[in-house]
C-alpha cells in the first residue's frame, strides 16, 4: 500500500526524521492560508499523487505546460499555482498517458540546497535482509543512475540478528562525502528511516533527494513510503491512509474479495488458480504473440462467489478482448469453476472469446456443465492448446 509525500513526511518526522515544514490543503483558500501560516521567503507547491516524475511531468493539454512541482515566492504566486493544479491531471513518466487526477496539494517551506542525494531502505529479496541504499547523486531517478554509474550507488545490508549497527550509516556518510555535523546528522536520518521501516512494516523508505543545507544541515526534500498489505491489519492507522482514488478499481475490488490480482496493460484476461500456473499461463500468452490483461491468481479453495467476482472483473476491463481460465483442480473443484464462470457470464454477458482448459477434481462434471450452459465457450487439452486457441480467437475477432 502506498501512502502521499505529506503522509510519508508526517510519519517520518514522529521518528525523528528531518522534514521541511508543510501543511496539506485540498483547495486554493487552504493552500492560500498554509502559505501565510509558514511565511517562508520561498513555498514549494506539490501535486500529491501516487507517482514519481511530478516535477518534470505536464498537465493532460498543456505538453509544454509547467509541472506539478512549483515555486513560489508570494501567497498569491500560490494561490495561482493551487488553481493550476487542482482539479486537473498530471502526467508523468511512472502515470502513463493517462495521468492522474490531482485532488490535493502539499505546501512546503523552501530550503537553502547546498548538496542532494539519494536515500532509501528497502527488503532485498535476494539476501532476505533490510538494505540501505544511498547515492551521492539525488534528485534522479535511481534506475538511471545504476544504469549509467552503478559504482555511485552504495549499499549496506542489516543483520537481522544485530539491527542497525551506527558504523554502518557513519560509513555511508563518509562513502557519500559528508564530513563533521553532516556525518552525525546522516546518522540521524538513517536511525529514523530504519525504526519507521521495521515499526511500521514498510516495504520502502525512499527519501529523494535528500538535501545537505547550506548550514550543513540534512533535511528530506521529498518522501515515499510504502507497506506491507499483509501487515496492515497491526496498523489500522496506516491502513487509514489509503487513498482509494489513487488505485486501480480492479485491484480494489479484487482485494475485496481476496483476490491477488494485478492490473497490466495487455488484452487477454487470465484467471488461474496458482500463482506459479498464473505466471505460466501469462508466460505462454506472450510466446503466442498476444499480452496479459493481468495477473490473476484465485487461490487454491476459492469459493464460488470468489470466482465469479474473478470473472466479472475481467469482463469488466474494456481493454480485455478475449478471456482464458485455466484451472488445475486439487483442492478448487473443477464443477465450481464451471458454475461460477456460467453464473458470472450469464450475469454480466459475455461478449468477447472465452477459452477454458480444465483439469483435476471433478473435471468431467466441469467440462458437462460448461458445455450444457448454452455459452460459447471454447474448450481446450493442455494450456499450450487453450493459449493458441485464445489467441487466434481474438485477432480473429478483431479482423
Amino acid at each position: 500500500m502506498n501512502i502521499h509525500e505529506y503522509q510519508a513526511k508526517a510519519l517520518l518526522r514522529s521518528y525523528g526524521m528531518p522534514v521541511p515544514e508543510g501543511h496539506a490543503a485540498t483547495t486554493a483558500d487552504e493552500a492560500t492560508a498554509a502559505a501565510r501560516t509558514l511565511g517562508a521567503p520561498v513555498t514549494v507547491v506539490k501535486a500529491q499523487i501516487h507517482a514519481g516524475g511530478r516535477g518534470a511531468g505536464h498537465f493532460a493539454g498543456k505538453p509544454e505546460g509547467r509541472g506539478g512541482v512549483r515555486l513560489a515566492r508570494t501567497p498569491a504566486e500560490v494561490a495561482e499555482a493551487a488553481h493550476a493544479m487542482l482539479g486537473q491531471v498530471l502526467v508523468t513518466k511512472q502515470t502513463g498517458p493517462a495521468g492522474r487526477l490531482v485532488r490535493t496539494l502539499y505546501v512546503e517551506s523552501g530550503c537553502d540546497i547546498a548538496r542532494e542525494l539519494y536515500f532509501s531502505m528497502l527488503v532485498d529479496r535476494v539476501t532476505g535482509r533490510v538494505v540501505i541504499v544511498a547515492s551521492p547523486d539525488g534528485g534522479m531517478e535511481i534506475e538511471e543512475v545504476a544504469a549509467r554509474t552503478p559504482e555511485r550507488i552504495f549499499k549496506e545490508y542489516i543483520d537481522p540478528a544485530k539491527g542497525l549497527c551506527d558504523y554502518q550509516s557513519r560509513e555511508l556518510a563518509v562513502r557519500l562525502g559528508l564530513k563533521g555535523r553532516e556525518i552525525r546528522a546522516f546518522q540521524n536520518v538513517v536511525r529514523a528511516a530504519y525504526n519507521a521501516f521495521t515499526s511500521l512494516d514498510a516495504a520502502i523508505v525512499e527519501v529523494n533527494p535528500l538535501v545537505v543545507t547550506g548550514t550543513g544541515d540534512l533535511l528530506a526534500l521529498d518522501a515515499k513510503m510504502s507497506f506491507d498489505e499483509n501487515a496492515l491489519y497491526r496498523h489500522p492507522e496506516i491502513a487509514k491512509l489509503r487513498d482509494e482514488h489513487e488505485e486501480d478499481p480492479r485491484e480494489r475490488e479484487a482485494a475485496e474479495y481476496g483476490l491477488a490480482y494485478v492490473g497490466l496493460d495487455g488484452n487477454i484476461g487470465c484467471m488461474v488458480n496458482g500463482a506459479g500456473l498464473a505466471m505460466a499461463t501469462m508466460d505462454i500468452i506472450k510466446m503466442e504473440g498476444e499480452e496479459p490483461a493481468n495477473f490473476l491468481d484465485v487461490g487454491g479453495g476459492a469459493s464460488k462467489e470468489r470466482v465469479a467476482a474473478a470473472f466479472r472483473i475481467l469482463i469488466g476491463d474494456p481493454k480485455v478482448r478475449g478471456i482464458l481460465v485455466n484451472i488445475f483442480g486439487g483442492i478448487m473443484r473443477c464443477d465450481v469453476i464451471a458454475e461460477a464462470i456460467i453464473a458470472a457470464s450469464h450475469e454480466t454477458g459475455l461478449n468477447v472469446p472465452l477459452v477454458v482448459r480444465l483439469a483435476g477434481t471433478n473435471v468431467d462434471r466441469g467440462k458437462a456443465l460448461l458445455a450444457e450452459s448454452g455459452l460459447t465457450i471454447i474448450p481446450a487439452d493442455d494450456l499450450g492448446d487453450a493459449a493458441r486457441k485464445i489467441v487466434a480467437a481474438v485477432r480473429n475477432a478483431g479482423a
